[in-house]
């Protein structure tokens, strides 16, 4: 039976890694892609002027200059996880982004997460790069000034010892303690609440992860 449970973990290991490279591939296309597209850019305006190419990028920045992409509502379950019902958009741009929940759970988010290999930051971070951790699978525990400090330094805790989590602070939150994954939050009311445990054992690289084994290294610290 050990036999068969090592098999087991070093087969998610493995694919793990297999996805962690993919994504590191894909990223270099999308680098590629850029710079030959900006060279197209460059080409057009001296073969074709400055006005066709001023109109494209305008047209461009209409559809996500500083919006989420979402829509849809939180939808309360029986054990108290809100799930988003709607469309949570994974658009990447560079400027910030207005999102209709607070703590975000998805939208479009800048092309660098944050790091999330079990990160603790003291002060407030990017939404738009915490985003795009929960796009790979972390679980993002936020809280404000009114949570106990007990708890906070437990949680803070538990996140250190977990690979794709990360904590910050938030003001701007309904209540003192709040764990967020893509696509769905839920309230604590300690960190000694069942909840805790639950939610990160469901979620942290849970099914909703849009790109599981992406890397939660190597983005941005703030």
């Amino acid at each position: 039976m050990g036999s068969g449970k090592n098999k087991s973990s070093a087969a998610r290991k493995a694919r793990i890694e297999e996805m962690r490279r993919a994504e590191r591939a894909r990223e270099r296309r999308t680098r590629a892609l850029t710079i030959g597209a900006s060279a197209v850019i460059v080409a057009g305006l001296v073969v074709g002027g400055v006005v066709l190419v001023n109109s494209q990028s305008d047209d461009s920045g209409k559809s996500t200059s500083g919006k989420s992409g979402d829509t849809g509502h939180f939808v309360t379950g029986k054990d108290g996880v809100r799930t988003w019902s709607g469309t949570l958009a994974r658009t990447h741009v560079t400027d910030k982004v207005s999102y209709p929940m607070h703590p975000p759970v998805g939208g479009n988010h800048n092309p660098v997460w944050l790091n999330c290999n079990g990160d603790v930051y003291t002060k407030p971070v990017p939404e738009v790069n915490a985003v795009h951790s929960l796009e790979h699978g972390a679980v993002w525990v936020t809280y404000t000034s009114k949570a106990k400090k007990a708890d906070v330094d437990a949680l803070a805790a538990k996140v250190k010892k977990t690979p794709y989590s990360l904590m910050s602070p938030y003001e701007n939150q309904a209540a003192p303690l709040l764990l967020s994954a893509w696509g769905h939050q839920v309230t604590v009311k300690s960190a000694s609440d069942p909840e805790v445990n639950k939610f990160f054992a469901t979620y942290v690289q849970g099914r909703q992860t849009p790109e599981p084994g992406a890397s939660c290294t190597g983005g941005v610290m703030k």
